[in-house]
């Protein structure tokens, strides 16, 4: 069989997700970029080429281009973690074309859904957002001895191959396959248009806040992956950041964008984090009661679903801005349902975030968090340690100004108890 190469160098495709990824199973996110640039250092130093599908430059259907990496790449990788359909799609196809020089990668708290024992599937341990340096090269050196392995002596690794005896792989020796070769593909060529390339413009253009470039960047990448739940993510996240042609156009359009996901019926909790967000501005902006709800719905099951302080707060302030308004406006019954799951809700936040801050004892937004919890359970010795701890941490002066300005409005509400007058 005819192998693809750059200039004679052997070719590794990795079959993998890009970006952040939620894992439904224990509602993790993983960030799939930090797992690649492991994988893409082990291939390396074992001298192929590396490459994953957002890095092909091509115009049209991505399909064809990756088809033929899946095909004729002397190695393929593929990265099962988050159960990822097309991963395990892709890897299926490798596994009928070729039968040898196929490596299954996941994250350690990936379960094994392949009834096929001899299966083998490398682990690596995520921290969510990265990788530790020491599981990294750990990692690393058992990837690059399974490469250095399979590249010296392939074995038959394919279940279809394994099973089917007398099958044979399809042949496309001669003149067919050096036609049909893909061409050279540099995925750190300066006019890179890939949609790595892309997302990276994408990335850039958001941290120095130009949410406007962010948008109009991710809008292409749409074009190019439009069933990418990440993309569509990101693409909304930039448009409601930026705010034009004015801040309410930018909220209604990032949610005509959200739809695409289906936000009423996702168990997604970055969809759901996001619904929220929108239409939690959305009822600052206009008042209107249906987005309030809204919001609370979302950030509910995106809560319950992920268990984490981020949903778990915001959902804690809204359920006391309709506890509020139904005191106001002589919903008692509702108003105090909604004040107790509040306080119920802000202690689950505080267990949450004592867990994240044992990973992570310097970030400011879990001390922000807890303290913003303390105030709202009306735990005045708790607020003074968070608050104390979390100003030591504060980088930048906004992050304070942020965290007393979502303060003062919840102790405003506060005020209005509904269990002041049992």
């Amino acid at each position: 069989m005819g192998n693809s190469t750059t200039a004679g160098k052997k070719t590794c495709f990795v079959v993998q997700g890009f970006g952040e990824k939620t894992d439904f199973t224990t509602g993790r996110k993983l960030n799939l970029d930090a797992s690649y640039q492991v994988i893409r250092e082990a291939v390396e130093e074992t001298g192929l080429e590396c490459l994953r599908a957002d890095e092909i430059k091509h115009s049209g259907m991505i399909d064809e281009p990756m088809y033929q990496r899946i095909l004729r790449a002397d190695l393929v990788i593929a990265d099962l973690s988050t159960y990822n359909v097309n991963a395990a799609y892709e890897l299926g196809v490798r596994y009928g074309l070729r039968p040898s020089a196929t490596i299954i990668v996941a994250e350690d708290q990936f379960k094994n859904p392949f009834d096929v024992s001899h299966i083998v599937i490398r682990r690596y341990k995520h921290l969510g957002e990265d990788i530790g340096v020491g599981e990294a090269r750990r990692f690393q050196k058992d990837l690059k001895d399974a490469i250095a392995a399979i590249i010296a002596e392939p074995a038959v690794d394919s279940p279809v191959y394994t099973f089917l005896k007398n099958l044979q792989p399809p042949v496309e020796e001669g003149v067919l396959a050096k036609a049909y070769a893909p061409a050279p593909v540099s995925p750190s060529a300066p006019d890179d248009q890939s949609v790595k390339g892309l997302l990276d413009q994408a990335r850039a253009a958001k941290a120095r806040g130009d949410f406007a470039v962010a948008k109009g960047v991710l809008a292409v990448v749409r074009t190019m992956r439009p069933n990418d739940d990440y993309v569509v993510q990101q693409l909304a996240l930039a448009t409601y950041k930026s705010g034009q042609p004015d801040p309410k156009t930018a909220l209604e359009e990032a949610r005509s964008i959200l739809r695409a996901l289906n936000p009423e019926i996702s168990n997604d909790p970055e969809t759901l984090g996001l619904w929220g967000a929108v239409h939690k501005r959305l009822w600052d902006l206009t008042n209107e009661r249906v987005h309030l709800d809204e919001a609370i719905a979302a950030y509910e099951r995106g809560f319950y679903l992920k268990q984490d302080y981020y949903n778990g707060i915001n959902l804690a302030f809204l359920l006391n801005v309709r506890a509020a308004l139904d005191e106001k406006s002589g919903d008692r019954a509702e108003a105090i349902t909604d004040f107790i799951t509040a306080r119920r809700v802000r202690r689950q936040v505080l267990q949450l975030c004592e867990a994240a801050l044992r990973a992570q004892p310097r970030d400011y937004w879990i001390l922000a968090t807890m303290w913003e919890a303390a105030v709202g359970l009306e735990d005045d010795d708790a607020a003074a340690k968070w608050e104390e701890q979390a100003k030591a941490l504060a980088s930048e002066d906004w992050e304070l100004k942020s965290t007393r300005s979502q303060l003062e409005k919840l102790k405003g509400l506060l005020q209005s108890s509904p269990l002041k007058n049992l």
